[in-house]
């Protein structure tokens, strides 16, 4: 297989892909290595969902090949996602429903097992890299992740820009304690205050209950549901609690720009350069326009399937073939990419995707 990419400032920095992570490594001395990914489970996972995954796993056991130290993978199962959306005919505003509130804690298992285990089982299995799961509405009940949040509140003024840089206002979603699970999604009319030593209080309107007020304490209380950076501020505050623990954030390059708005937020917190997380930026799967591969678009009608793309990139429950040989051919893809910088740090076509994984495994690759 016939691979040319070019050369980059990053690429011509490194002899190999992992080298990133070595001055994390001499600094903090970790005793193990998570690699963090986490994905909103609003559907089947499409084809950079996927490699993203892979990828973590690959890098994993490089990083175990190369240090000696245990690793896992950690998968964050972004269960608040939006699943059902409104507008209230009175104010205009938007309203959300999540995944979490509508499909339950078994239904939410049930997807999960459904649409990533199998794959992440055959890729533990082959890298010999073991991993776990966590559900973001488990996360945010935790006495640590609560805790964090509310020492965050009172410094929240300094960060408000750098998580949302158009409004100042980071959007806070507390659904309506009376079970319905709707919350403004912008949370316009949601205000939140310190009610004392580890106790906020949140008011906000419901859709069809009106207003509400809900406590959160560290062990319990509303639902906290932050918007995507705000969430990403309180989640690697929560990394630093494990300081044995190198955590790695794993994304695709999509992410690079909203990670610079997350690292000012940090700093404007209280952390120092060297405490922020050490993230990896995968290669994102584009369009022949450079735009990035979205199922969202496409079936929405607002884009077209780019040429050479194949039904199983929107939804891999389509590969055609086994879960095995899904793993088997997203692991070899992994290698060749992993090989060397320059393959790594760049982006990928869908048609190049396509031909990549239409090579079988065991053949060689350049």
């Amino acid at each position: 297989m016939t691979l040319i990419s070019p050369n980059t400032v990053l690429a011509n920095a490194l002899t190999n892909v992992e080298d990133f992570l070595a001055p994390r490594i001499r600094a903090s001395k970790p005793l193990r290595i998570a690699l963090v990914v986490g994905t909103q489970i609003n559907g089947a996972p499409h084809a950079g969902t996927s490699l993203v995954q892979s990828m973590a796993f690959a890098t994993a056991a490089r990083l175990h090949d190369r240090h000696g130290l245990p690793v896992e993978v950690r998968f964050s199962a972004l269960d608040n996602a939006p699943h059902e959306l409104a507008t209230d005919p009175a104010s205009g505003h938007r309203y959300q429903r999540a995944y979490a509130h509508i499909l339950g804690t078994d239904g939410i298992t049930d997807l999960v097992g459904s649409l990533y285990r199998p794959l992440f089982d055959a890729l533990s299995e082959r890298l010999d890299v073991p991993y776990s799961v966590e559900t973001y509405s488990e996360q945010q009940a935790t006495v640590l992740f609560r805790e964090t949040w509310l020492r965050v509140l009172p410094r929240l003024d300094a960060a408000r820009l750098w998580l949302a840089p158009s409004t100042g206002v980071p959007h806070l979603r507390v659904p309506c304690p009376q079970s319905c699970g709707w919350a403004e999604k912008y949370a316009q009319r949601t205000r939140v205050e310190l009610a004392g030593r580890g106790l906020a209080r949140v008011s906000a309107v419901c859709l069809h209950h009106g207003p509400y007020t809900a406590t959160v304490t560290p062990t319990g209380g509303g639902y906290l549901d932050l918007a995507t950076l705000y969430r990403n501020m309180v989640k690697e505050l929560v990394a630093l609690a494990e300081p044995d623990v190198l955590q790695v954030m794993v994304k695709g390059t999509d992410w690079m720009p909203g990670s610079l708005l997350v690292d000012g937020a940090l700093q404007a917190v209280g952390l120092t350069r060297g405490q922020l997380p050490a993230r990896l930026f995968c290669p994102m799967i584009v369009a022949e326009t450079g735009a990035k591969l979205s199922k969202s678009l496409i079936r929405s009608g607002e884009a077209a399937l780019p040429a050479g793309a194949e039904p199983w990139m929107l939804d891999t429950r389509k590969w055609p073939g086994t879960v095995g040989q899904f793993a088997d051919r997203l692991l070899k893809l992994a290698g060749l990419l992993l090989s060397h910088p320059r393959h790594f740090f760049r982006s990928y076509s869908a048609a190049e995707l396509s031909r990549l994984m239409s090579v079988p495994t065991g053949s060689p690759t350049t």
